[in-house]
C-alpha cells in the first residue's frame, strides 16, 4: 500500500483528493496543511511518504520551497504538483527542479491514480538500476550520495532531472547502461516523449548517416521513398546512442556538429532542420586510448562527456552480489508467481568465486534459470547453470545433500522409499535393503507370481527410480544426483548398464 501525504491550504480539495485516491485500497492517505505542516510529518519520521501530492500557492511556506525541502530529505520521494491556471508557470518550474509531474485543478480522480502510477513505474527504474551502483562524477569529485546506495542513486537521477545537457555512461558490457538511461529519461522533464534507442555498432557505415538524420526520396539507390531519421522520430524526447565509441569517424563530425548547433541536414536534402533532443551516449570502450589512437575525436568526446557516469564491473563488487540477487529474485517472483525467500549461503557462496564476464546481465539470466528449475522455497546450489558450477570448480557429488534434499524428492513424486533408503551405493551389488511397507506403490514393480528373483526385481526398481528421477528433473544428471541422493558416478554407471538416455527426459 502506497503512504501519500496531500498538502493543500484548501480542506475541502483535500478531502476530494483523499477521496478520489479511497476509491481503490492501493493508498493510505494523509492530509496537511501547508508546507509548513507537510514538512513537520515527514521529517517526524512516523511513516515514510511514497508520494507527495503538493499545491504551489500556499501560506507560510509556498509548493516551491516546500518541493526543494522534501528532495532534499529524501530525493527518492514522489512529488507531484496540483496548480490552478494562474501558477501553471510555478508547477513547470516545479517540475524542472525535481517534481515528478503536475496536474491543473480541479483535479480528476482518474487522472490522478494514473499520474501516481506513471510516477511509481518510473521512481521502479531507479530502484532497478540500484543494482548498477551508477557514480557520477562532478568537477572532479564523486557523489557519494547521502546514507545509502538508493540514497546515492536518486541523488543522481534527481540532479540529472533538472537539467539538459549530454550523458555519458562509462561500464563493461552487461553493467545496466540502457536502463540506467532509461530511468534518467523517464524521470526528467521528457518523460512524456520517446525514448529511442540505437545501437552504433550494429549499423552498416553506408547506412548510418540515413538511420539518424534521414534521407529524401532517390538520394541513394533503394530510397523508393522519403524517411525520417531517429533525430526527429525522437524529437522532444531522448537519443540514446549506445556503443558510440563505434560510430564511423565521419558519423562522429556530423554528430558534433547536432550537438553543437541543434541542426541536422537528410541525406539527399538542401535544408537543414532543428532538433530538440537530448543526448545520452553509452560506452564500453576506452575512449582515452581511442582519442590518443585518433580513432575518436576529442571534441565529440567533450561534448559527450558534460555528465560521466560510471558502472563499476560486478568483479569489483561482491559484497553487493547478496542485495543485487534479493531484487532479482523480487522481481522473478512476480514474473514466475513463485514464492522463493532466499539463497542459501553455500548458493552464493558460489556466486562469489564467479568471475561475472557478463557482468548484471548475466547474473539476472543466473537467477532467473534458478527460478525455472528451483523446487523449494529457497534457491539452492542445484538450480544454478551447469556452466556456471564447472566454471567455479563446483562439484555437486562433494556437497552434503541439503536440509530440504527430502522434501524436494517428496515434493517431485519420488516417494518415502527413495527418500529414506534409495542410495545407489557405489558397489554394483550393494544392498538396497527397501521394506516393502515403506515403498510408495508407485515404485512397487507389481508381482506377477513368475518371477521371485531379488536381484531381477532389484534392477527393475533402480531402472523404474532413475526414470523417474530424470523425469522429475527434466534429463539434468547434476540435479538428478543431488535430489535423488544418488552419487553422480553410479548414477551414470546405471544409466549406461540400463541402456537409459538422458536426454529422452529434458522435456
Amino acid at each position: 500500500m502506497l503512504k501519500v501525504l496531500v498538502v493543500d491550504d484548501d480542506q475541502g480539495l483535500r478531502l476530494s483528493v483523499k477521496s478520489a485516491l479511497s476509491v481503490t485500497q492501493r493508498f493510505e492517505v494523509d492530509e496537511a496543511f501547508d508546507g509548513v505542516n507537510a514538512m513537520e510529518k515527514i521529517k517526524a519520521g512516523d511513516k515514510k511518504y511514497d508520494v507527495v501530492i503538493l499545491d504551489v500557492d500556499m501560506p507560510r511556506m509556498n509548493g516551491l520551497e516546500t518541493l526543494r525541502q522534501i528532495k532534499e530529505l529524501d530525493p527518492g520521494t514522489i512529488v507531484l504538483i496540483m496548480t490552478a491556471h494562474a501558477t501553471l508557470n510555478d508547477a513547470i518550474q516545479a517540475v524542472k527542479d525535481g517534481a515528478f509531474n503536475y496536474l491543473q485543478k480541479p483535479v480528476a480522480g482518474d487522472d490522478l491514480i494514473a499520474l501516481i502510477d506513471k510516477a511509481v513505474n518510473a521512481h521502479t527504474l531507479i530502484s532497478n538500476i540500484a543494482a548498477s551502483a551508477p557514480v557520477m562524477v562532478e568537477e572532479g569529485r564523486k557523489i557519494i550520495g547521502h546514507t545509502s546506495q538508493m540514497q546515492k542513486v536518486f541523488n543522481i537521477i534527481h540532479r540529472l532531472a533538472k537539467v539538459e545537457t549530454p550523458v555519458l555512461i562509462r561500464g563493461a558490457s552487461g553493467t545496466g547502461k540502457e536502463l540506467v538511461a532509461k530511468a534518467i529519461h523517464f524521470n526528467s522533464a521528457r518523460k512524456d516523449e520517446k525514448f529511442v534507442a540505437i545501437n552504433c555498432s550494429a549499423i552498416p557505415e553506408n547506412l548510418f548517416e540515413s538511420e539518424l538524420f534521414g534521407h529524401e526520396k532517390g538520394s541513394f539507390t533503394g530510397a523508393d521513398q522519403r524517411k525520417i531519421g531517429k533525430f526527429q522520430f525522437a524529437e522532444g524526447g531522448t537519443l540514446f546512442l549506445d556503443e558510440v565509441g563505434d560510430m564511423p569517424q565521419l558519423m562522429q563530425v556530423k554528430i558534433l556538429r547536432v550537438l553543437q548547433e541543434k541542426l541536422f541536414t537528410p541525406v539527399g536534402s538542401n535544408r537543414e532542420f532543428p532538433t530538440n533532443v537530448r543526448i545520452i551516449a553509452a560506452t564500453n570502450r576506452p575512449l582515452e586510448d581511442m582519442i590518443r589512437a585518433g580513432t575518436f575525436r576529442e571534441d565529440l568526446f567533450y561534448r559527450l562527456n558534460v555528465v560521466p557516469i560510471f558502472l563499476p564491473a560486478l568483479a569489483e563488487r561482491k559484497d553487493d552480489m547478496e542485495h543485487m540477487v534479493n531484487i532479482f529474485i523480487r522481481k522473478f517472483n512476480q514474473a514466475h508467481g513463485k514464492r522463493i525467500n532466499g539463497i542459501a549461503p553455500d548458493a552464493m557462496a558460489v556466486l562469489k568465486k564467479h568471475s561475472w564476464p557478463g557482468n548484471i546481465r548475466e547474473l539476472e539470466n543466473v537467477i532467473e534459470h534458478a527460478f525455472v528449475l528451483e523446487m523449494t522455497n529457497i534457491i539452492t546450489i542445484a538450480s544454478l547453470p551447469e556452466a556456471l558450477l564447472m566454471a567455479t570448480g563446483t562439484n555437486l557429488i562433494d556437497i552434503p545433500p541439503a536440509q530440504e534434499t527430502a522434501q524436494t524428492v517428496a515434493a517431485a513424486g519420488l516417494g518415502s522409499a527413495a527418500q529414506a533408503h534409495a542410495t545407489l551405493g557405489d558397489d554394483e551389488d550393494s544392498d538396497l535393503s527397501l521394506d516393502s511397507d515403506d515403498m510408495e506403490d508407485s515404485y512397487i514393480v507389481p508381482y506377477s507370481g513368475e518371477n521371485l528373483d531379488f536381484n531381477a526385481q532389484k534392477e527393475a526398481f533402480e531402472k523404474e527410480f532413475i526414470i523417474k528421477a530424470l523425469k522429475t528433473f527434466r534429463g539434468r544428471i547434476n540435479q538428478t544426483a543431488l535430489h535423488a541422493n544418488i552419487p553422480k558416478k553410479t548414477l551414470l554407471r546405471k544409466i549406461e548398464k540400463y541402456g537409459i538416455v538422458a536426454k529422452d527426459y529434458s522435456n
